[in-house]
């Protein structure tokens, strides 16, 4: 493939999933991605700053959609009924992702420096979902106690969700961690 083919992105973030699943994270170099790619690796070096980009590139624009959809949710929401919400339109970004989905978090899961940065970004996409639901009028510690369990709740039904093959959606998932989640607040 020459350079001028479309989708750069989307073929530097397979290649890349396909080579650190075959040989490891640490044993993959930009160039190998960007040979495996059919680009060159200045291309590569255009759209990612490094190899770890390539796996969290989209957490800019997820976090975007978050925090869009968590505002656009009914003032009148609880702020778990909101967030409930919002989790359930965020699943949708996820359709037809399952097998990439899968193969990114094996990938993380197998290297500690990957594991840390996934944290990071899921402690920025808390805090930004915190400021949002400060914008609506939730106080503290509600808004922040209510981000926290929002990503707890996405965490665990991701994790669930890319454990099985794909025949539930990511949404099934969510909703079910958010009743277990209502559960235990009950008592229950």
């Amino acid at each position: 493939m020459g350079r001028w083919e479309p989708n750069a992105r989307g073929r530097l973030e397979q290649a890349a999933l396909d080579l650190y699943s075959e040989r490891g994270f640490e044993q993959t170099t930009a160039a190998q991605i960007a040979e495996r790619a059919g680009l060159t690796e200045r291309t590569f070096f255009r759209h990612y700053a490094d190899k770890r980009e390539v796996l969290f590139g989209n957490a800019h624009a997820l976090e975007e959609a978050f925090v869009e959809t968590l505002a656009g949710t009914p003032d009148t929401a609880a702020p778990l009924d909101a967030m409930a919400s919002t989790l359930e339109t965020i699943a949708a970004y996820f359709l037809e992702r399952h097998e990439f989905a899968r193969q990114r978090q094996a990938v993380i899961m197998a290297n500690a420096e990957l594991r840390e940065r996934e944290l990071i970004k899921l402690a920025s996409l808390s805090s930004a979902l915190a400021a949002t639901l400060r914008l609506r009028g939730v106080r503290e510690p509600a808004a922040s106690l209510t981000a926290e369990a929002g990503i707890a709740v996405f965490k665990v039904g991701f994790e669930r969700w890319v454990g099985e093959g794909g025949e539930r959606t990511l949404a099934d998932f969510l909703r079910e961690s958010v009743d277990e989640l209502r559960a235990v607040a009950a008592g229950e």
